[in-house]
This record gives structure tokens, sequence and C-alpha cells, in this order.
């Protein structure tokens, strides 16, 4: 079949039905099926094939990139052997959190106790294993994101950004600070991706944009280190409600960011009518143009895109989920590969 940009979405395996192989791309996507830490609802594994499904129904003019379709995006095969994985030890979770849940003391179960065993062992074969993947890619000069799954997920693609950039920043887009010091005890939990980061000291900054959800351990975290700065949820509302522009909010986002940067997108960051079916969806957030015109001006300011990771994407019965998620690892593409 032949690729026609203003024809029927294509559903040959590949992202938004695109032709290129890996040796062709300039982006590469690695899904990661993987939710094994999820603390509330389950089914983000699910994410890379909802979005892949979704992601025919885009339609690919776009008013900041001319010829759009000519970015060369490739996303590799969804892994069954992950999938089976994260079912099997997602079962237990399941069963070990609702043990926390009603009082449960893990020191006294060895069979939960063996159980973060064995979800350490396997996060950190996954981390390595991406870490690997994703060192080729930039070896390659082609971009990495990463489609989860959880938000533990980007870590390794995080470890081969450290390995191979003197000093970079996150652009954290996310309803939580995720900043925790491992949670329910799991060291790379969905709730700590950002705290396991910044153990790399080349990462210079962390700016979060949404934060509305969060611990006071969190807050004294950010207080604490000055490579974070926080634009919580409520104060960005706060200003939009007293007048200010969010043109305006955004070049203070942005005036935060070093030269390079890495851009960490949950999708609980938007309003919850957008993701109703995330993990942990929180009221209040982003709509979805906002978020878009941030990454945008993001590049415009002439700071480069070195990575980028879409989490928490679940999809549910009205595949608004999906429909969403893929339009934004469509935006996240097209910055990555922003031409100033």
């Amino acid at each position: 079949m032949r690729f026609n940009p203003n024809d029927i979405g294509l559903s040959n395996g590949n992202i938004f039905g695109f032709p290129y192989t890996e040796e062709e791309a300039e982006i590469i996507l690695i899904p990661v099926p993987w939710d094994t830490t999820a603390s509330y609802a389950r089914g983000t594994s699910l994410g890379p094939s909802a979005i892949l499904e979704a992601s025919t129904q885009v339609d690919f003019f776009h008013p900041e990139v001319a010829n759009a379709w000519n970015t060369k995006i490739f996303m590799s095969p969804i892994s069954e052997d992950w999938k089976k994985i994260n079912d099997e030890l997602a079962e237990r979770t399941a069963k070990y959190i609702h043990f926390l849940e009603n009082g449960g003391e893990l020191k006294e179960n060895k069979e939960h106790q063996e159980t973060i065993d064995e979800v350490t062992v396997a996060q950190n074969y996954l981390r390595d294993n991406l870490k690997a993947r994703s060192v080729q890619s930039i070896k390659n000069a082609q971009i990495v994101g990463i489609i989860g799954g959880e938000h533990s997920c980007p870590l390794g693609l995080i470890d081969a950004l450290a390995e191979n950039n003197e000093a970079f920043g996150i652009l954290q887009l996310d309803a939580h600070a995720d900043l925790r010091k491992g949670y329910e005890g799991f060291a790379q939990s969905h709730a700590s991706i950002m705290y396991n980061a910044l153990q790399h000291k080349s990462i210079t900054a962390l700016v979060q944009v949404g934060i509305r959800d969060i611990s006071q351990g969190e807050v004294d975290v950010i207080e604490s280190d000055s490579r974070i700065t926080t634009f919580y949820d409520w104060e960005l509302k706060q200003k939009q409600f007293e007048g200010t522009f969010w043109v305006d909010q955004c070049r203070g986002i942005i005036e935060a960011l070093p030269q390079k940067v890495y851009v960490s997108f949950d999708i609980d960051c938007l309003k919850p009518h957008l993701c109703p079916s995330t993990g942990t969806p929180v009221p209040g957030g982003l709509e979805f143009e906002e978020a878009i015109y941030l990454l945008f001006e993001v590049v415009k300011s002439g700071r480069d895109i070195i990575g980028f990771d879409l989490c928490e994407v679940a999809p549910g019965g009205t595949k608004i989920d999906a429909i969403v998620g893929a339009r934004i690892l469509w935006n996240l593409c097209l910055v990555a590969s922003y031409k100033k």
C-alpha cells in the first residue's frame, strides 16, 4: 500500500501509518507496555497499542509545520514478552497494594516482599534494555521518544541521555510531582520517576508544569533543590483569573529551561475530560491547546528537544484517551524535529 497523507490511514504496523523504516527514521518511538507499580487504576500498559490504533485517525496538516507528514517517524513493535511479564507481576502487585491500603505491614508478609523483589529485578532489566536501545539510536543521530505505560517507563532513556549530554533540563507536564523516594516499596515507582532522574548530575533543571496533587515531602524536595522550578496549577490558574495571558506564563516557564530539553508528558497534566481513563486523574489541569502552545513556544525560543516521553494513556470506553494521546504524540514528534 502506498502512503498518501490525504487518504485513509493505513494499519501497517507503524505509527500514523507512516511508511518509514527504523533506518530511515529521524524519530524512534519505543513502546513500553508496563503498569506494574500503578497505585490506583490499571490499564496504561495498553496505552501503546491504543495510541497505535488511534494514530491512523490523525490528519497531517499542521499550522506550525509545513508538510508535516514528511517527518520520518518509526515505532518499534510492542513487546509481547514484556506485556506478559507486566501482566503476571501486575496481578500480584494489585493484591499487594490492596494489602497495604487495608493496613498490612510489608515486613510481616514474605509473599509480598518477594513480589517487590521480582518487580525490582524486572524493572532494572527493563531500564537497562531501554538504555541500550536508546544509546544506539542516539549514536545514529535519531531522537528517541518513549510511549508508556506508567510514568516509570522512560527512566532508561533518561539514563542514556544523561550519559550522552553534559547538561540538559526536563520539562515535565504532569498533575503530580513524582518526586517520592520510592513509593509503596517500589524504588522505581511511577511516583518516583523525577526523583530517580535527578540522581543524574547532568540534569541541571527540572521545570514542572501543571502540578496539583502533591505530598508535603515532595514540596520539601522542591524547596531544597535549586534545580527544580514548579509551576503549580493553582498558581497558573490564579494568574489567569487575574488577567495574565498564557503567552506570558509560557515565557516564564521557558526562561527556566536550559538549551537542551527533554519533555516528559504525563497525560494527566490535561483536564480529566481529555483523559478520563488515566491511572490517577486529577481535577484542574491544562487544555489540549495550552499544552501544544507551550511545546511549540519552547522550540520557537531556539531550544532543542533531545528526547521525550508520553505516559499514562489508558484506553477507555469512549476511546477519547487514545484519540487525545495520539495527537499529543504527533505534536511531540513535530516539536522534537522542529526546524528553526
